[in-house]
């Protein structure tokens, strides 16, 4: 085993860790509110008023609320026409719940939209989770399982219809197929293509919900001109909804379950 490999595996475990167990990681979700099922804008567990208007999220909070955005006070000065009170917040969606436009106290309140519909995250640095976290298991790190792959796009790129851990059936787009060779066999994954041009691969194995947890995530860098792209299963990552029950992640789409046993990468969440 190359010392540099494992130097740079070992580095990015130490990494990937701190990015899972930081103040506002995926780890501290406690959880995921859909505002078509709040009535009256009223969220249980979140303060003030939240209702979507199309292409926003508009925010009503009063001061004994204790929200802010922006890091000031949630409370408007100016009445909207033919409406009595205060002037609601316009919300977008954010990007980073490190860094929310809307919190209550230490806890970040993220606007997220899906498929036309929009939800309120919430992050707790406190979140039981996050206290019990005591590490990821992962397999040891074995030179083998870094193969040799190739990309090949569609020629269009399609949306299959999968399930997804909170039992609703979402889109998911796929814009080509990663093959490589595992103990001598060709496999092929359908993958995505990330905004950085790096790929990205829900899939399960043999080991999936037994030694490992019932699916997990590859993401392999984006690929040279001519599609090929070095796949290292020793960066196989548990998703996120193996750190919190509110994440959305999709299952495997059809095809990308292995048939062999994948005892690589990271196997499953550590608890106290």
């Amino acid at each position: 085993m190359s010392s540099n490999a494992l130097q740079e595996w070992q580095d990015w475990r130490e990494r990937r860790t701190a990015a899972v167990s930081a103040p506002y990681g995926p780890l501290a979700l406690t959880g995921t509110h859909w505002l078509a099922d709040a009535p009256g804008g009223r969220v249980a567990g979140l303060p003030g008023l939240w209702t979507e208007e199309g292409e926003a999220v508009m925010l009503w909070a009063a001061a004994a609320d204790a929200l802010t955005v922006d890091g000031e006070p949630a409370v408007g000065d100016t009445p909207l026409p033919g409406r009595r009170g205060r002037c609601p917040h316009r919300l977008g969606q954010d990007t980073d719940p490190a860094a929310t436009r809307v919190a209550h106290g230490g806890r970040h309140l993220f606007v997220l939209r899906r498929e036309g519909r929009w939800a309120v995250r919430d992050y707790d640095p406190d979140a039981p989770a996050r206290r019990a976290f005591a590490g990821i298991e992962v397999y040891p790190h074995d030179e083998r399982w870094v193969r040799p792959g190739r990309f090949r796009p569609y020629a269009q790129g399609r949306t299959l219809t999968v399930l997804h851990a909170d039992g609703q059936r979402r889109g998911l787009g796929l814009a080509g197929e990663l093959s490589f060779t595992l103990a001598g066999d060709e496999h092929t994954l359908q993958v995505a293509v990330e905004g950085d041009g790096s790929l990205w691969a829900v899939l399960a194995d043999a080991t999936s919900g037994t030694d490992s947890y019932r699916f997990r995530f590859l993401r392999p860098p984006a690929p040279a001109a001519d599609g090929t792209v070095t796949v290292d299963f020793n960066r196989t990552l548990l998703p996120p909804c193996a750190f919190a029950d509110h994440f959305l992640c999709p299952f495997p789409p059809p095809g990308n379950t292995l048939s062999i046993d994948l005892p690589a990468g990271e196997r499953n969440r550590i608890v106290r």
